[in-house]
C-alpha cells in the first residue's frame, strides 16, 4: 500500500495530534508488550498506519486510534515472533537494556484503560462474562471451558467472540 503524499494540514495534525503521544506510548508497549523486542518499530509501524487512515478519513481521537493500533501491531509482532523466534545471544554484555519502569503519565493511562476494560467485561451478560475471563483472561483452553460448562466449542468461540466485541464496541464509545 502506497503511503499518501503529504500535506501541510496532514503534517500539521500528524505533529500536533499524533506524534506528541510517541514517548507515552513506548512506555505503555514496553509494560503492557514486555516480549515485543523493538518497540521503537511497533510505534513506526503505528505512525504510519494512522498517517495511512488519516489520508483516506477524519479521526476523532488520535491517541485513541493510535493506542489501538499500536496493539494490534504488537501482538501481530509478538505472533511472528513465536512463528520464527529469535535466537539470543550468548554474550548479555553486548545488549542493551532499556529501563522498562514507567512514568507517572503512562502509569496513569495504563491504569485508566484497565479500569474500563474491566468495566466493559462487567457489562457482558453474566455468562458470556465468565466465558470470556476463563479464555482471555485465565488462558483457559476452549475445549476444556466447553467440557467444564457443559458446551459445545463453537459456542464457547461464539460467546469470546462476543464478548470481544462488546468490549470493543465499549471501550471505543470511551475514546480508547
Amino acid at each position: 500500500m502506497n503511503t499518501p503524499e503529504p500535506t501541510s494540514d496532514h503534517t500539521r495534525w500528524f505533529a500536533e495530534e499524533v506524534h506528541p503521544h510517541a514517548s507515552q506510548l513506548k512506555s505503555y508497549l514496553r509494560n503492557s508488550y514486555p516480549s515485543v523486542r523493538d518497540v521503537d518499530d511497533v510505534v513506526q509501524e503505528s505512525f504510519l498506519r494512522i498517517w495511512r487512515v488519516r489520508a483516506g478519513k477524519s479521526i476523532a481521537s488520535a491517541r485513541g486510534l493510535l493506542y489501538q493500533i499500536a496493539r494490534h501491531v504488537a501482538l501481530d509482532f509478538i505472533r511472528h515472533e513465536r512463528a520464527s523466534p529469535f535466537v539470543s545471544a550468548s554474550d548479555l554484555d553486548v545488549l542493551c537494556i532499556y529501563d522498562l519502569s514507567p512514568d507517572s503519565a503512562a502509569a496513569a493511562c495504563t491504569c485508566e484503560e484497565i479500569e474500563l476494560l474491566a468495566d466493559a467485561i462487567a457489562a457482558l451478560p453474566a455468562r458470556c462474562r465468565e466465558i470470556f475471563i476463563l479464555r482471555k483472561i485465565k488462558r483457559v483452553p476452549q475445549k476444556e471451558i466447553a467440557r467444564t460448562l457443559g458446551l459445545s466449542p463453537q459456542t464457547v468461540q461464539v460467546q469470546v467472540q462476543r464478548g470481544m466485541k462488546r468490549c470493543e464496541k465499549f471501550l471505543a464509545q470511551r475514546g480508547l
